[in-house]
């Protein structure tokens, strides 16, 4: 049965709360150790030598009537009736194994369901040592999380929370932001796929309106639309403490999306933003635009699949053109040409203060006047990287794969190299795999007498699912002598 949210956590206070630690076994019956009986009747006179003696026992015996988390999960369970969870008590072990380290303890798709949070919400009341805290996909409804937001008015070593996929809906933003109110703890939350509508960016504006604590805040997947863009444009205005904000996948269009971004314009700490999966258009691609001009802090934007085509792309280019902070654009999944692409690489090419280093348009077809305007704007701009999909027109048929891979082969062979020991050095991880990024610089900082034109060709024939890796498990001497020969 669901309680009311003044009476979350019903258990009474301890008597004595000289030691926190020691609190909750004082709550929870039968936890406790007994004092020991053994007690001089009258003191004695003391010389000062025996003092660290004492303190040391003190210690020692404070230190034994400390409780496990798994002792004091197990407890937990018997008060709520439930049945305990046996990978729950394999991690909270596995969490208390090192006390001078704190740890996450990752509960995500568990079923805890709302009493399993309860008992979990009990044990954690003065845990010191979690403080990245998993729960996605335990159908813990509003009533669980009121029950863990209560928690944290004890817990104050929590510095992460997952409650994404947990069907909390507008009771459960409601806890969440009475706990963000006051919370001085929590540095990053994630709360994808709840069902929050409209009303629930407002409460979630008001809790942030003066929290300067949290700094990631994840959105993605709920069901705001223009009424919520407004609120959420007010958060971003009068937020100081976001750096990271997700909004994908929601319905954030037209006014939803211009006062979003009207909130964007004057924020002053937001360092990653993510769109994708919205429906901004031409003109949210315009207040977008608009914002980029004025914000000097946002480094990273996700705008792929927003509905912008051509026109909203020169509308976005009016604020690169002017913006000094951006090094991440990503534009994948939107109705653009090759138009497009050349108007984003001319906002770059004419803005001498430009900070891009990448531009995905992953899924866009450009022309061969796209790569030899690339080219030039890579000779003052080597570290930038533009991920498309292919090239069309007559570079296709002039430009065989033979010819830069003839070139780069010849280069290592001179010194005694191939191209899989190149790709080797450059893998630290053993992965099998290397970023474009990564392997475009080695060419130009070895001086392979490869041209932008032929280079980026090679890169896109590496990667012809353009994830932004090569693979080089496929890249062998035997498929090179092929391709050579071909």
């Amino acid at each position: 049965m669901s309680q009311s949210e003044g009476d979350v956590l019903t258990l009474p206070a301890p008597e004595n709360k000289e030691e926190e630690t020691v609190g909750s076994d004082k709550v929870l019956d039968g936890l406790g150790q007994e004092e020991s009986p053994d007690s001089t009747p009258a003191e004695q006179p003391d010389s000062g030598d025996e003092w660290d003696t004492d303190l040391e026992a003190d210690e020692q015996d404070r230190r034994d009537r400390l409780v496990s988390p798994t002792e004091l999960y197990l407890v937990a369970c018997r008060l709520t009736a439930v049945i305990p969870c046996s990978y729950v008590l394999r991690q909270l072990a596995s969490t208390t194994l090192d006390l001078n380290q704190q740890g996450t303890l990752d509960l995500n798709h568990h079923g805890l369901g709302p009493l399993g949070a309860k008992a979990l919400a009990i044990t954690l009341l003065s845990d010191v040592q979690i403080s990245n805290l998993e729960l996605k996909d335990n159908y813990l409804l509003a009533e669980g999380t009121g029950y863990l937001m209560e928690m944290f008015k004890e817990n104050f070593t929590i510095q992460s929370l997952n409650l994404s996929n947990n069907h909390l809906q507008s009771a459960g933003s409601k806890h969440i932001c009475k706990m963000l109110l006051d919370n001085v703890s929590i540095k990053s939350i994630n709360l994808s796929g709840n069902g929050f509508i409209d009303a629930d960016a407002k409460r979630l504006s008001d809790a942030l309106a003066n929290n300067y604590r949290l700094k990631d805040l994840d959105l993605s997947h709920n069901q705001f639309c223009d009424t919520g863009g407004e609120h959420l444009g007010q958060m971003l205005a009068n937020n100081e403490g976001l750096e990271m904000l997700d909004l994908s996948w929601n319905h954030l269009r037209m006014s939803g999306a211009v006062t979003l971004c009207a909130g964007l314009k004057v924020n002053v700490t937001l360092k990653q933003l993510d769109l994708s999966w919205n429906g901004f258009g031409s003109a949210g691609a315009q207040a977008l635009g608009e914002a980029l001009r004025h914000n000097n802090t946002l480094v990273h934007l996700d705008l792929s699949n927003n509905r912008v085509s051509d026109e909203g792309t020169a509308l976005l280019c009016n604020g690169l053109a002017a913006n000094d902070s951006l090094r991440v654009l990503r534009l994948a999944h939107n109705p653009l040409t090759q138009m497009g692409a050349l108007t984003l690489l001319n906002s770059v090419r004419y803005n001498p203060k430009s900070a891009l280093e990448e531009i995905n348009i992953s899924t866009v077809l450009v022309n061969e006047a796209f790569v030899e305007l690339l080219e030039a704007v890579c000779q003052n701009r080597s570290g930038l990287e533009v991920q498309y999909q292919g090239v069309t027109g007559s570079i296709t048929r002039t430009k065989k794969p033979s010819i830069a891979l003839n070139i780069i082969q010849d280069f290592l062979a001179e010194r005694k190299e191939g191209l899989v020991e190149l790709f080797q050095s450059l893998d630290k991880e053993g992965t099998m795999s290397v970023d474009n990024k990564e392997f475009r610089k080695a060419v130009q900082q070895a001086n392979i007498p490869l041209d932008q034109h032929q280079l980026e060709w090679l890169i896109q024939d590496f990667d012809k699912d353009c994830t932004g890796r090569i693979n080089y498990r496929c890249v062998r001497q035997d498929k090179l002598q092929v391709c050579q020969a071909g």
